[in-house]
C-alpha cells in the first residue's frame, strides 16, 4: 500500500531576513521617538499621560478626559432644565472653544443652533488685555436666546468687552458657558451662568486650549509644572 502523502507545512515562511532588520529598527525607533507619531492608539495613550511636553514647557494631567466628559454631561442637562424648547443658540469663541462647544452642543436635547466668534486677547502665555474681533457674528441674534461658549475664563476682560456689543443685537436673552474658570484671575465682573471648572491661576493647555497654538488635541487637561 503506498504510503501516505506528507502533510504539508501550514506554519507561515520565516520573514526574509531584510523584514526582520526593518522590524527590529521600527521596535527601536518606537522606544525613542514619541509615541504620536505612530498612529491613533498611540496618540490616545499619550494625551492620557501623566505628563506632556508642548513646545520647550513641560505639563503635567490636571483634568482626565473621563472627568471632563462626565462634566460636560452635566452642563448639557442643566441647560436642557432652562433652554431645551426655546431653541438657543450656542455662540462658540474660537479658537479654544471648538472642542469644548462640540461636546456641549451633543450634550444639549432640544433644537439648538451653533454659530462662532473669534475674539483674541492671548499670545503665548499671557493675555494682552486687548480684545480684537477677528471674525464676527454674521448670525442674526435678535430675539433669540444665546449662549456664548467659552474654554476659559480668567481675567473676565474679554467677555466683558463683548458682552455690551452683543446686547446691542437685542437677544432675547444671553448667557455665558465657560469651561474653565480661574476665580483668582477675574477682575472684570459679569454674570457667568455655567462653569464646568474652577480651577487654580495657573497655565492650562488641551481639550482645546493651546500654548502657541499646540496641544489643543489633548484629551485631558494639563498645567505647566
Amino acid at each position: 500500500m503506498p504510503a501516505a502523502p506528507a502533510t504539508p507545512d501550514k506554519r507561515a515562511p520565516e520573514a526574509p531576513a531584510e523584514q526582520k532588520v526593518v522590524e527590529d529598527k521600527v521596535v527601536e525607533l518606537k522606544e525613542l521617538i514619541p509615541d504620536f507619531i505612530f498612529g491613533y492608539d498611540n496618540q490616545t495613550k499619550m494625551t492620557k499621560s501623566q505628563t506632556i511636553k508642548a513646545h520647550d514647557l513641560s505639563f503635567e494631567l490636571m483634568l482626565s478626559e473621563d472627568k471632563i466628559l462626565a462634566r460636560v454631561e452635566e452642563m448639557g442637562k442643566e441647560l436642557n432644565e432652562r433652554y431645551v424648547s426655546k431653541n438657543p443658540i450656542f455662540l462658540g469663541v474660537l479658537n479654544g472653544a471648538f472642542i469644548f462647544m462640540a461636546d456641549l452642543a451633543r450634550a444639549f436635547e432640544g433644537p439648538c443652533e451653533v454659530s462662532f466668534i473669534k475674539l483674541s486677547s492671548y499670545s503665548g502665555l499671557e493675555s494682552t488685555g486687548d480684545v480684537a474681533t477677528v471674525i464676527g457674528l454674521t448670525t442674526d441674534v435678535e430675539n433669540r436666546h444665546v449662549i456664548v461658549v467659552e474654554d476659559i475664563i480668567d481675567t473676565g476682560k474679554t467677555m466683558h468687552d463683548f458682552l455690551p456689543v452683543l446686547k446691542k443685537m437685542n437677544p432675547a436673552s444671553v448667557a455665558f458657558a465657560t469651561f474653565l474658570l480661574k476665580p483668582d484671575a477675574i477682575k472684570y465682573e459679569f454674570p457667568i451662568d455655567y462653569i464646568g471648572f474652577e480651577i487654580p491661576n495657573k497655565f492650562v493647555i488641551g481639550y482645546g486650549l493651546d500654548y502657541s497654538e499646540a496641544a489643543r488635541n489633548l484629551r485631558g487637561i494639563y498645567q505647566l509644572k
